[in-house]
């Protein structure tokens, strides 16, 4: 064989191997597009699930079951393992978007900041809709506060905005005890995060993950045990409940992460990566798909929290399925298409290009 046709050959071997490092970033002397973090829409999938799980008793303004059984039970283990744990990785993950969002813009406009505020303006007419069908939502606040916060921080240095963003996440869970105040520091987290080269480096610092995750699990169990003996009607009871829920919410995501370098990441990225791309689709859906669920099943003012548990893993695979065949034919879920066409103020590509 000829030295070109051996060329051509090993070409071709190199293009149809698959790559054992699904999370290792492009290689090479020329200068690459960025690398898509897939590991934060794994997360963002992640977070999905836990917000579901309390959606769904929000929507339709579940009660508390008996004292025994297993609606009881599941009410207790959401309550204690779920609320509250993970609203805070979807906040977190907003901030750092907003700054990956916003060094693409740089490079496609000169009034990236502008484009910014359209998007976030249009998000926040999004959320007022969605508050009229569940009030409570995120996307209004994250509106709000992503114009009132995260927009003037882009402009702060990054020696500025680390010890910032590590106070107000701080003072988030204690002074205000966690709720809708807790997002401005969970967005300047993210914005730091994502500034300072962690986001883009994530799967080079397992040893830091692994770091974290100790930690948070140290803090979490003094704080699940002032969970379970301090009076649910004390004057701390808040400001413990946000806090176990943030240290959860630490503990959860770092362990996720760190999942996803083990042999079972590859088909959990797959299940999970689909639902965190089209985050946007798959919140508002959900609350269509629950709401028009809830008379049928008899949820609405009810104690029968087996049923939520099992309405919110059907639309979880519901959406998976959906989310996996969509983004095989196209490059954005619909939501998140009608929303970056808003932002450029022109109807953007849809379709995915031919392999």
């Amino acid at each position: 064989m000829s030295t070109s046709g051996s060329e051509s050959a090993r070409a071709v071997v190199a293009r149809t191997s698959p790559d054992p490092h699904p999370f290792r970033p492009p290689t090479g002397s020329g200068r690459a597009a960025p690398r898509r973090v897939t590991e934060w829409d794994a997360l963002r999938g992640f977070a999905l699930c836990g917000i579901l799980l309390v959606n769904i008793p929000q929507i339709t303004r579940m009660a508390h079951g008996s004292e025994y059984g297993a609606s009881n039970l599941i009410s207790n283990g959401l309550g204690m393992l779920v609320e509250q744990h993970f609203y805070p990785m979807f906040a977190f993950l907003f901030g750092l978007s907003f700054s990956l969002f916003l060094d693409g813009a740089q490079q496609r406009s000169r009034r990236p900041r502008l484009m910014l505020a359209r998007r976030l303006l249009v998000l926040g007419l999004l959320g007022a809709a969605h508050h009229v069908l569940q009030p409570g939502e995120a996307l209004l606040p994250y509106a709000i506060f992503g114009l009132l916060v995260l927009l003037p921080a882009s402009w702060l240095p990054t020696g500025v905005l680390v010890p910032a963003s590590v106070l107000a996440a701080i003072a988030g869970f204690t002074v205000v005890s966690g709720g809708m105040f807790s997002i401005p520091g969970l967005f300047l987290l993210g914005l730091a995060c994502a500034r300072t080269g962690i986001a883009r480096t994530v799967h080079r610092r397992p040893g830091q993950l692994a770091a974290v995750l100790a930690i948070a699990v140290l803090l979490s169990v003094p704080a699940v045990w002032a969970q379970l003996v301090y009076p649910p009607d004390g004057p701390l009871t808040t400001r413990i409940t946000a806090a176990a829920g943030a240290l959860g919410a630490v503990a959860y995501a770092s362990a996720f992460l760190l999942v996803l370098r083990t042999r079972v990441g590859r088909p959990l990225a797959a299940l999970l990566e689909p639902l965190g791309r089209m985050a946007l689709t798959n919140y508002l859906t959900a609350t269509l798909l629950v709401v028009a669920a809830a008379g049928p099943l008899g949820l609405r003012e009810s104690s029968d929290w087996t049923t939520a548990l099992l309405l919110a893993l059907i639309v979880l695979a519901v959406q998976a399925a959906f989310s996996h065949w969509w983004l095989g034919h196209f490059r954005y879920g619909p939501a998140e298409w009608a929303l970056r066409s808003a932002t450029w103020w022109k109807v953007m590509p849809l379709r995915s290009a031919p392999a």
